[in-house]
């Protein structure tokens, strides 16, 4: 299979065997400006090339999926918005499947980040459980009593909670939503508007906050409490017994978890009190839930191999397992 994670800033491409693993591996930018097409002819063109990678091994592929972020109706293939990418209501499935010759799902990037997670990552065992990768945007996969939550693709706009009323115009038309604090793009522009110096990102701000720097910590107990807010607001209408942070700001462990914990149990008093951790498969969750979307589709449910932690705290794949044919028992 061919699996693509589409993000707001970057591309991960993979040739997943029916154990997801992966068999090649690419990277490419997301193209910004204004015209949709743009990022449309990213993607067909990083599928083109996985699919010559994968001819050139002499691997026939099977189908295609591709995860977006966004409004995305997985059942019409439809991407029915997106404010990264310009997009609404694109027939996405049908136009890939056009472009490339080859069967193609789509799925919304973090509910299919989701799918990893609970099916072998940090989510793994839970029945009511939030998936929350905070990148470019935030959003989060909700599983409720074993089942995600879609609402026709509408669920899980956690970055257009309203944190801060009257605040800074979001790209979705509103004000003071949680991704104009808390998103990484935000924590790095609002570093840089404070303190005149340009960083790369919210990793060059994580770093100054470590060494002490007290605009950095400012910006990041910022977006720490804006955060806390709209989890804590979540936890209140669905009581999740755990929350999964993934996404680039997830990299910083314990600097973003341990003050965060904290903030979240200061807003919570009746409330089921969550255990908050971090992803399992990191930036590969996105790719993996991809893979997942594209074996289904062909009949084949394959068993993503649980992944555990080093004493580092980084993700690692425990055993190779084998793919279930529909039909067959299921676990």
């Amino acid at each position: 299979m061919i699996a693509l994670d589409v993000g707001g800033t970057s591309m991960k491409g993979a040739l997943l065997s029916d154990a997801l693993r992966p068999l090649g591996v690419i990277r490419r930018s997301t193209p910004g400006g204004s015209r949709p097409t743009q990022a449309l002819d990213a993607i067909t063109a990083t599928l083109r090339e996985l699919d010559a990678r994968a001819g050139e091994r002499h691997m026939p592929v099977r189908h295609i999926g591709t995860v977006v972020p966004g409004i995305v109706d997985e059942e019409s293939g439809r991407a029915i918005r997106s404010v990264n990418l310009g997009w609404a209501d694109l027939p996405l499935a049908r136009l890939l499947t056009r472009a490339t010759g080859r069967p193609v799902v789509v799925g919304h990037d973090v509910r299919a980040g989701g799918l990893a997670e609970f099916r072998a990552g940090a989510a793994r065992g839970a029945r009511d459980a939030l998936f929350v990768p905070v990148g470019t945007g935030i959003s989060a996969a909700v599983l409720s009593g074993g089942r995600p939550l879609v609402s026709g693709g509408y669920a899980g706009e956690l970055g257009h909670v309203v944190t801060h009323p009257g605040g800074a115009i979001c790209r979705c038309g509103g004000r003071g939503c949680l991704e104009t604090v808390a998103s990484a793009a935000a924590i790095a522009a609002t570093y840089t508007a404070r303190s005149g110096t340009r960083v790369d990102g919210a990793a060059d701000v994580a770093a100054r906050v470590a060494a002490g720097d007290p605009i950095a910590v400012a910006v990041w107990h910022g977006a720490v409490g804006a955060l806390a807010s709209a989890l804590a607001d979540v936890t209140t209408l669905l009581a999740p017994e755990r929350i999964v942070l993934g996404g680039g700001l997830s990299q910083a462990g314990n600097l973003l978890l341990d003050p965060l914990r904290v903030r979240l149990g200061d807003r919570l008093t009746f409330q089921r009190r969550p255990e908050l951790v971090r992803a399992a498969f990191g930036d590969e969750a996105g790719c993996l839930g991809a893979g997942i979307l594209a074996w289904e589709a062909a009949g084949v449910r394959p068993r993503l191999e649980p992944a555990t932690s080093d004493a580092g705290g980084n993700p690692r794949r425990t055993r190779r397992p084998q793919p279930q044919r529909r039909g067959a028992a299921r676990s």
